[in-house]
């Protein structure tokens, strides 16, 4: 008997290795290369206050203001507005405290079907397009994708960036499968993040150019291979909480999402052991 189980456990063994190495030979074979920052001529440009249309700036250009704050968007008509007035209302109240603060709230339409954009255009009418801005993708990219299209190639001229996601849901099941999730991260990526999904992220200029130069997923995942490239290049991260409120109509499909993240999860570990993936090494910025 003692002998039997020896060998289920050994045979055992032996499949989970060969199944660990099957994974990791798909994971390096369908790995693709980071995703193509490619732009379409209508997503070079932002419509300005009056409506014209103006050069969005670079990265690369001097910073010109202390704080960016990124919204990435899709379908949001009807959410949307609250999350604009409560941030716009609390920035400029620390302006009016504090002259020398200055900001900028980018809202980047993620290719929505509804109206997202005019909601927040109304926002860059009300405040001028040099407090808020407005960019509409082509096509739907995904949050990560978004953000890094935004991040890489449009306005962070500034010294300090937060990402802000205006989805915020706590159902009894998504946070059950959240804990199994947050195991997840914690065996296969990233250590020391009790909560890697949080929509609010702040970056100075020089961590955001770093991180979002290497990274390539651009679905849901994309946080935990962020905070795992910040990890490698060892910038250090500080978890701070926050105060977050539900509001209804998350696009987030609860089994399916996290069952997706699940594999994107294996996949990031497996394709950076491998080699599949590297990170990228990006030019010193002003």
């Amino acid at each position: 008997m003692a002998l039997l189980l020896l060998q289920l456990a050994v045979l055992g063994a032996a499949l989970a290795a060969a199944a660990l190495v099957l994974i990791s030979v798909v994971a390096f074979i369908t790995a693709t290369k980071m995703p193509a920052l490619h732009r379409h001529e209508e997503e070079k440009v932002f419509l300005n206050a009056k409506g014209q249309k103006e050069t969005l700036p670079s990265i690369w250009d001097l910073p010109t203001k202390q704080l960016s704050v990124v919204v990435p968007s899709y379908n949001e008509e009807k959410r949307l507005p609250v999350m604009m007035d409560e941030a716009l209302s609390y920035l400029e109240k620390r302006q009016k405290r504090d002259p020398a603060f200055t900001y900028e709230v980018i809202v980047v339409d993620d290719g929505s079907k509804d109206k997202t954009s005019k909601v927040a255009f109304k926002y860059c009418q009300k405040y001028g397009s040099d407090k808020v801005r407005v960019i509409t993708l082509v096509k739907n990219r995904g949050k990560g994708g978004a953000i890094r299209m935004n991040q890489m190639a449009i306005a962070c001229g500034s010294r300090a960036h937060l990402e802000k996601e205006s989805i915020a849901q706590r159902s009894y099941f998504r946070t059950l499968l959240m804990y199994g999730f947050h195991f997840l991260v914690w065996f296969l990526c990233v250590k020391g993040i009790r909560d890697t999904q949080c929509g609010f992220k702040l970056f100075t200029r020089e961590a955001a150019s770093q991180t979002f130069s290497s990274l390539h997923v651009e679905r849901w995942a994309f946080d935990v291979e962020l905070l795992y490239i910040a990890q490698c290049f060892k910038i250090p991260i500080a978890e701070i909480a926050v105060n977050w409120t539900e509001i209804e109509g998350s696009k987030l499909v609860p089994f399916w999402s996290w069952l997706q993240m699940g594999k994107d999860l294996l996949f990031i570990r497996l394709r950076y052991m491998t080699g599949a993936w590297r990170l990228e090494q990006t030019r010193k910025m002003n």
